[in-house]
């Protein structure tokens, strides 16, 4: 990246973080662009994500996860199906005290991934390839997270097994999923759905919270 582009981007994910009152320090905010840097250039190769301007990138990957932060709960989670690291890789920078694994059954993308681990020297994130359906941790999670399972049914179907004693799911999904709330009213309590505010993102975000009954 030229050294303008890189300059407009740290303007933008500064003003974001602002705006969201998260990751405001110098070194999260370098080791974002960082992995941001990595994005992008494994991306020509390991097609990681659609979102191929940088800029957007900022918007609707970092700043679209790090909106998530106030929500974030327990010692230890997973992002299930994380892909290029969304959100796993920026919580992993905000909340180093936490423990966060990343799971993906896609080789290039895990690959991308240790990479960005050893690069950004991200001790607190574990790089998992398996299928959900066949992963058995060491220890249950306290949260499962998850921005891109196809419905909230199939997140907690596939992933109830890692969820430990008064877990939590947490959902990101776009506009309001009253439908798919309802469908897992037997089996979850929905603990509260967040409104999510993404800087320069004029779309609806929410975050979903349920715990199994």
């Amino acid at each position: 990246m030229s050294a303008a582009l890189d300059k407009a981007l740290a303007s933008q994910l500064k003003a974001g973080c602002h705006t969201l009152g998260v990751a405001q320090d110098a070194q999260a905010q370098a080791k974002l662009l960082a992995y941001l840097e990595l994005l992008i250039k494994w991306n020509k190769a390991y097609n990681l994500t659609a979102v191929r301007d940088p800029a957007q990138m900022v918007t609707r990957h970092l700043l679209d996860s790090l909106a998530i932060a106030p929500c974030i709960r327990g010692s230890r989670l997973i992002d299930v199906g994380t892909g290029g690291g969304l959100p796993g890789v920026p919580m992993s920078i905000l909340f180093p005290e936490r423990e966060f694994h990343l799971l993906d059954s896609n080789g290039k993308k895990t690959r991308f991934l240790f990479q960005v681990k050893t690069a950004l020297g991200l001790d607190n994130m574990t790089v998992h390839q398996a299928r959900v359906e066949s992963f058995a941790p060491e220890a249950p999670f306290d949260t499962v997270l998850s921005r891109a399972f196809a419905s909230i049914e199939d997140m907690v179907r596939g992933c109830r097994h890692l969820l430990g004693r008064n877990g939590h799911f947490l959902a990101m999904k776009g506009a309001y999923p009253e439908k798919e709330i309802a469908a897992v009213a037997a089996e979850c309590q929905l603990e509260c759905v967040h409104e999510l505010h993404v800087p320069g993102l004029d779309e609806q975000r929410h975050l979903v919270d349920m715990t199994l009954l």
